[in-house]
């Protein structure tokens, strides 16, 4: 079989670092997933927003809620909530507000993605051997090797979410098209260098927090 594989080089990481233009909502197809409609929204898949101003019965599972942007057409995009039965109307002309990222660069390795699911065990006193079903995710971490940029907006954002301990938002874009999103803590973000060598921040270390999302 001839292979599927793809090279690394061109890949992005970008962090999230403030907020974008709010774009005007003017319809939504309820159901599961909700298909949003937005003319010339401008939004990329795996993109972040955050919902304002529904009314209806599927306001509450979309207002001041964020989400990841799926499936993106030119004046449409998807995000994975189930408004089923539900009614969304736009009398009060509702908004999504993307995270406005910014690219980390001078980018050397990533690898990350490494949690897995607690075990739970319910192993009782008819047990023929021990029994476990499986609890929730932990997605681990996300590790990045940099070469040192003390002017690079993205590096430097890193390090002040180190600092502050704020979660942010990332997302990761492959050279196929295909984004990873997740929130994540930077847990560290050190600094090393040697003879004969850049200076280097690595590795910068992401907590992952809650699901990611694979588009």
């Amino acid at each position: 079989m001839t292979s599927t594989a793809i090279s690394a080089q061109g890949s992005i990481l970008q962090i999230g670092t403030a907020t974008g233009s709010a774009k005007t909502l003017t319809a939504a197809a309820v159901g599961y997933p909700t298909i949003i409609t937005s003319t010339a929204h401008g939004l990329l898949n795996g993109d972040v927003v955050t919902m304002a101003l529904w009314a209806g019965t599927g306001a509450t599972l979309l207002n001041g809620l964020s989400f990841v942007v799926q499936d993106v057409t030119a004046n449409t995009f998807m995000v994975e909530v189930n408004t089923t039965g539900l009614t969304l109307t736009t009398g009060s002309t509702p908004t999504a507000t993307p995270v406005a990222w910014t690219q980390i660069n001078n980018l050397k390795t990533f690898t990350g993605l490494d949690g897995e699911a607690s075990e739970i065990d319910v192993t009782n006193l008819s047990s023929a051997a021990k029994e476990y079903v499986l609890g929730l995710v932990d997605n681990g971490k996300f590790s990045i090797e940099v070469d040192y940029d003390g002017n690079d907006a993205g590096q430097l954002a890193c390090v002040a979410a180190q600092q502050s301990g704020a979660k942010k938002s990332f997302k990761l874009t492959l050279p196929d098209t295909h984004t990873f999103t997740f929130n994540a803590f930077v847990k560290k973000a050190p600094l090393s260098g040697g003879v004969d060598q850049v200076v280097k921040r690595g590795s910068i270390d992401l907590r992952i927090t809650g699901a990611y999302v694979f588009v």
